[in-house]
């Protein structure tokens, strides 16, 4: 059983390994590796196109850091200019007078400056809402006055107009060395967006200027939106808030999978002087997109060109070498079949099958001619075997495929048939007297005259055994073949062949004739049987004579024989 399965499945392997599927893997494995080679050059080429935006972008977001730190350190040169005047002024009133004139129209990102008291309390102000406001909880002013240097405090909203702001402090003890006022600055976050333009408008870029907690304070203008929310809550920046803001470096890139299943680079710049941080990010797939959409496209000719050499080769596969195969098969199939006419097209074969058809045709008119002379050869020993070779008559089996033949055609056409069943008298004693060369030379004789009676009577004569005759007479009566009954007994009479040991002291001989109109009832044996008891008669009337015998077909089917001017007795 083990074996019986292994055949079956080295069957199965051989069908799917078999010429189709060689000559399609043959025609893949010639054009893939070319598909395949232009979608990694794609690919390569995509790797530096995000790699080149990636550097193109780093350079862009660091310059635009550098305008940030140029805006922050503008702010930070008009406070320590104001602490400067305050510290020398010696007075409120004065330095309130000095910082209401200094506010500069050249710098759009400071709303208003400020000084506040030790105790935090805003004592001037260029724009009068602010005075008397108390900053004192501030984390910014507290910071200020314990480190007595710059500080830019992260994203607030200003209590008097409840708009987002980003403060800028300078204490006057950075000059004075004891603890005195606080200067302060209100910046334009719209106008921190603005430098940050540059980085916006473009596919897959995203950027925004962050304060030491993560709330984006600046963002360019057509992600505006942003500004004022934490990173934590856009999804493309919070898988990377933590790590870029707790990060001791300066600058830093890294990449990350968005929660939109995208891969992002982000870069990072601090603002020098401030926690607040530039972040920059690239949608690499979006930026390549170009090129994925070429990728893509790649692929799918990859495909269309397999499948198409696939079908290429299935189809060349099927006109080149199936078909001629089947074409030959076919025809050796029509030969083993007996088909000896099958012959290949030479015209519609590739030249490759031409000789194979060639001898295929060869071969066939070869068994064509081998068969002409076989059923030649057949043909001859069918009529030897059907030919007495002695009188030269047809023998028995002749005679009896003749009769039902011809019972055959009467029946289907309704006439009758008779025949004559003739024996030649005392032919035992003519052999002892004369020998047995001499009973073939009568028999000879008697043939020869039979033939000649049997061409002149559209009859067939046969010899049915030893020295017994018969001669088939289609479409006659039996009147008719009494006559010709005569005519034979006549004619071997005439032929005068010296029979001492007979009472006629020559060769005669004894004929029995029977009739009948073939039917559904009767047997050609019934014929030959009637036949036979007119010859039995005729031999009893002392032989030399010719008798006739009827055959009638009876209700019960039987043969119901009566002799016409005898009546059959055994001897």
């Amino acid at each position: 059983m083990a074996n019986v399965s292994f055949n079956r499945k080295r069957a199965k392997l051989k069908q799917v390994l078999g010429i189709r599927a060689r000559l399609a893997l043959l025609a893949v494995i010639l054009v893939a590796p070319l598909m395949l080679e232009r979608i990694r050059s794609l690919e390569h080429t995509r790797t530096e196109q995000i790699a080149q935006a990636t550097a193109e972008f780093t350079t862009v977001a660091r310059h635009s850091a550098d305008a940030q730190r140029e805006v922050i350190s503008s702010v930070e040169t008009i406070l320590k200019s104001e602490a400067f005047i305050r510290a020398s002024a010696g007075g409120v009133s004065k330095s309130c007078d000095v910082l209401r004139a200094s506010l500069p129209t050249s710098l759009p990102w400071i709303r208003t400056l400020l000084i506040a008291g030790q105790d935090g309390r805003i004592q001037c102000a260029t724009n009068n809402m602010y005075v008397g406001l108390d900053l004192s909880d501030r984390p910014y002013f507290q910071q200020a006055q314990q480190t007595g240097r710059f500080v830019l405090s992260d994203f607030i909203l200003s209590r008097p107009v409840q708009a987002p702001t980003v403060m800028a402090v300078y204490p006057v003890s950075a000059f004075s060395g004891a603890a005195d006022a606080v200067v302060l600055a209100t910046v334009n976050l719209d106008w921190m967006s603005k430098v940050m333009n540059n980085l916006g408008g473009r596919e897959g870029i995203t950027a925004v200027l962050v304060d030491s907690a993560g709330t984006v304070m600046a963002a360019p203008a057509d992600q505006h939106g942003a500004v004022g929310r934490p990173l934590d809550d856009m999804p493309l920046m919070s898988a990377i808030a933590d790590q870029a803001l707790r990060s001791d470096q300066d600058e830093g890139s890294l990449s990350f999978l968005a929660a939109d299943g995208s891969r992002r680079a982000v870069s990072y710049t601090r603002i020098a002087g401030t926690n607040a941080r530039l972040i920059a990010s690239i949608d690499e797939d979006k930026v390549s997109a170009a090129v994925s959409r070429d990728i893509r496209t790649a692929y799918l000719q990859l495909a269309f060109v397999v499948v198409f050499v696939l079908l290429g080769a299935l189809i060349a596969a099927e006109k080149l070498v199936i078909m001629p195969i089947e074409m030959l098969a076919d025809m050796a199939k029509r030969l083993g079949e007996g088909d000896l006419s099958a012959r290949a097209a030479r015209k519609s074969l590739p030249s490759e099958f031409v000789p194979l058809a060639r001898a295929f045709n060869a071969m066939a008119a070869q068994l064509s001619q081998r068969e002409r002379e076989l059923i030649a050869s057949n043909d001859r020993l069918t009529v030897m075997a059907s030919i007495d070779m002695l009188s030269g008559l047809a023998n028995r089996r002749g005679f009896q495929s003749r009769l039902d033949f011809e019972w055959m055609r009467a029946q289907q056409y309704g006439s009758e048939l008779a025949l004559l069943m003739i024996d030649v008298d005392h032919f035992k004693l003519f052999n002892d007297t004369y020998g047995h060369l001499e009973g073939d030379s009568c028999l000879t004789r008697l043939g020869e005259s039979l033939s000649g009676i049997a061409a002149d009577t559209m009859g067939f004569a046969a010899r049915y055994g030893g020295e017994e005759f018969c001669l088939l007479l289609p479409n006659t009566d039996v009147n008719h073949a009494v006559e010709i009954g005569e005519q034979v007994r006549a004619a071997v009479l005439k032929l005068c062949l010296p029979h001492i040991t007979s009472a006629h002291m020559v060769v005669t001989v004894s004929i029995g004739v029977a009739a009948t109109r073939p039917n559904e009832s009767l047997r050609p044996g019934d014929l030959i049987e009637a036949a036979d008891a007119a010859l039995y008669a005729a031999k009893h009337r002392g032989r030399n004579n010719v008798v006739e015998h009827g055959v009638h077909a009876i209700e019960n089917g039987a043969t119901d024989m009566m002799m016409s001017g005898v009546s059959l007795v055994a001897s």
